[in-house]
């Protein structure tokens, strides 16, 4: 962020309902990290019934895990494009940031391999062949009611199986039927395909962020960059509105969390690019006065 001389210039920051709402915004996504963790632990005991060791931890927790990366990186995003001034982002300043970025990078990774661990569980399936399935409620055993929905079986889902062919996924004590296995296949890929998606407009931003700190983010460039950030944040909510519409509450919840997020670090882009080719501007006038 460049400093400018009139601060009025910059609407955004003179407007305190505007900060306010954002880092509501912000607290939100924070908040989600608990609620993923709760749903997280609840899949990981039925996946995971042997307990969870080592790398397991991220294919268990991989949503928590992710959301919390995901808020730390979001974090240094809004303190290097709107906080902290040019200056100010050197030193140990610059090497801090970059460490903890490239920390929460690594993570971020990892679970983008959590969600393809996932998606491979759930398409690693046999079938489940049992005489009478009442006779497993109230074993360990559970069904899929959507993913990372795993339910104890009861006698009214045991008789609404009854004829139906189950399946069982492979190395675990959970059955489902082919509907709703079906829907926990979907909406893994769109797991993956958002995790993807998500990487790729990160490493866009970050090429941002690099090429305004040299004064080298040209209008060309930025209206390359819109175009294909465009593309990926239709992908982000064409994904939110699948998990709107077939999904549960919180991962929608989520995404549309997220996209109102990153907004908020397009706008604090846009407006540094402003400044810098202003303070540009200004410095030439200045030099060719002095010229004259």
């Amino acid at each position: 962020m460049t400093v400018t001389a009139n601060p009025n210039n910059n609407i955004f920051k003179n407007f305190s309902v505007f900060q306010l709402f954002k880092y509501s915004v912000y607290v939100l996504l924070s908040m989600n990290i608990y609620f993923f963790f709760v749903e997280d632990y609840s899949a990981s005991s039925q996946t995971f019934a042997q307990g969870v060791s080592g790398l397991q931890v991220i294919e268990a927790f991989t949503a928590t895990i992710d959301t919390a990366a995901w808020v730390i990186l979001l974090l240094l995003f809004e303190l290097e494009t709107y906080v902290l001034d040019d200056d100010k982002i050197k030193g140990w300043v610059k090497y801090s940031i970059n460490a903890i970025q490239a920390l929460c990078y690594l993570v971020i990774v990892s679970s983008f391999y959590g969600y393809i661990t996932k998606y491979n569980m759930l398409h690693s399936i046999s079938p489940f062949i049992i005489d009478d399935i009442c006779s497993l409620v109230g074993s360990s055993f559970t069904y899929v009611r959507d993913l990372d929905d795993y339910l104890p079986l009861t006698k009214e889902v045991c008789e609404s199986f009854a004829n139906v062919p189950l399946l069982q996924i492979n190395d675990t004590q959970i059955i489902a039927d082919q509907l709703h296995l079906t829907e926990a296949h979907r909406l893994s890929t769109v797991e993956v395909i958002n995790s993807a998606t998500w990487l790729l407009v990160v490493i866009i931003l970050e090429i941002e962020v690099y090429l305004q700190l040299k004064g080298q983010l040209s209008k060309r460039r930025m209206f390359a960059h819109k175009v294909i950030k465009a593309v990926l944040y239709a992908t982000l909510f064409i994904a939110a509105a699948y998990w709107g519409v077939k999904g549960g509450f919180i991962d929608f919840w989520d995404a549309f969390l997220w996209l109102v997020a990153f907004v908020f670090i397009e706008l604090n882009i846009f407006q540094w690019n402003a400044e810098g080719e202003e303070d540009t501007a200004k410095l030439t006038q200045q030099t060719k006065q002095a010229k004259a």
